[in-house]
């Protein structure tokens, strides 16, 4: 793992090290097809749900890590089955990059998460739409 930070302009912490910049919480995610965005966020508000945000590909409801559990019950009565329910860690506050390290670290990540070793790669970047075009493009 140190070697892939070093290759990439990076520097390993120690465990821990930036854990407290993180907040654990809960993500139960739905297909597109589960429902409109009106009914999947009505849902959401009635079973307790801090946040929704919805896109083409599904919904992706948010709560505290202690209540995901009884959320997901709640919202199952409603939409059904849940395609997964999983604690993530959430950046308490997003750092702006721009297209130039931006590159180096898309290179990280993927990296990372092409180890068999690495289970998740969480990030609290944030890029304008304009750079991220530039790396896609």
């Amino acid at each position: 793992m140190r070697s892939y930070f070093s290759k990439n302009g990076g520097a390993m912490g120690e465990t821990n090290s930036v854990g407290f910049m993180f907040d654990k919480i809960g993500e139960i995610t739905y297909p597109a097809k589960a429902g409109t965005e009106d009914k999947v966020m009505e849902a959401a508000i009635e079973a307790g749900a801090d946040d929704v945000e919805s896109d083409e590909e599904g919904h992706y409801i948010y709560t505290s890590f202690e209540a995901m559990v009884e959320v997901a019950a709640a919202l199952e009565k409603v939409l059904g089955e849940a395609e997964s329910v999983k604690a993530i860690w959430e950046p308490q506050t997003k750092t702006p990059i721009d297209a130039e390290k931006g590159a180096t670290l898309m290179k990280l990540i993927s990296t990372l998460e092409e180890d068999d070793d690495v289970q998740n790669v969480y990030s609290n970047f944030e890029m304008s739409e304009e750079d991220m075009a530039k790396l896609e493009g």
